[in-house]
């Protein structure tokens, strides 16, 4: 169950999301906490220059590979503002980080996605879980739904 770190640190992950944003990114915020509560790592979505694997949460990923023991990613949490698409939750699995906490749904964005007319992804929405067995996930964080789903909107609008 989520708790108010949890959130406090879910809000940050959404406040990175809507930088991104502002620079002309899809609005996805993420970062990496350590078992003692210390903030490691922050990225936001870097896909406005046509690379769409600039995910935030693969960017995480690869930098904890590169900078952290492999106990160190395993008891650290990742926050992030949308549910790991395939991609980043198979780079989540192979890094071996730890729990992910998410303030919105893989299903929540393809329904909003659906309602602005938007066609289906390029990549099949999958639940983490799907991808990696066993890791522990928390979320949607309810509260912040308003907030994320009116950043998406706005960047459809651009």
């Amino acid at each position: 169950m989520m708790d108010g770190t949890d959130h406090k640190h879910l809000v940050r992950a959404v406040e990175l999301a809507e930088e991104a944003l502002a620079g002309g990114n899809d609005p996805f915020g993420t970062l990496l906490v350590s078992a003692t509560g210390e903030v490691l790592y922050e990225a936001r979505n870097e896909t406005a220059g046509g690379d769409e694997t600039r995910h935030p949460e693969l960017l995480v990923a690869q930098w904890a590979a590169r900078h952290l023991s492999p106990e160190v990613r395993r008891a650290a949490v990742v926050y992030t503002s949308g549910e790991h698409c395939p991609m980043c939750s198979a780079a989540h699995g192979w890094v071996g980080l730890g729990k992910i906490v998410y303030a919105s749904s893989s299903e929540q964005l393809g329904k909003w996605l659906a309602g602005f007319g938007l066609p289906p992804t390029p990549v099949t929405i999958l639940p983490i879980a799907a991808l990696v067995p066993g890791i522990e996930v928390d979320g949607p964080d309810l509260s912040l739904a308003d907030r994320i789903e009116a950043m998406h909107r706005k960047n459809i609008g651009r």
